[in-house]
């Protein structure tokens, strides 16, 4: 399979960023992985709280307004290996296993 990718811009308005930090907000990896969770349930299937995070690093901050290119590929043992950019930098990379059958 091809990379698949979903472009999303982070509205101004996250709820997240209500606490994340005041003053310099930041999108929390935990949205981040969740897209990403969303993405691999509407291409493989399954429930998105079923893939399971193998691995992550969140390499650069990303706030309001910043456009995110999310990709899927296929990984090792049946999942699926991420990354998400944001222009030329790397913001997030890892991999997720598939739901247990």
């Amino acid at each position: 399979m091809a990379a698949t990718e979903t472009i999303w811009r982070v509205p101004a308005d996250h709820p997240a960023f209500a606490g994340h930090f005041p003053g310099r907000p930041i999108v929390p990896g935990v949205v981040l992985l969740d897209a990403v969770m969303q993405m691999a349930q509407r291409q493989r299937g399954g429930s998105a709280g079923g893939w399971q995070v193998a691995q992550a690093k969140f390499l650069s901050p990303c706030g309001p307004g910043d456009e995110l290119i999310f990709a899927l590929r296929d990984g090792a043992r049946g999942g699926l290996a991420f990354s998400v950019h944001c222009g030329d930098r790397e913001v997030a990379s890892g991999s997720l296993l598939p739901p247990a059958p």
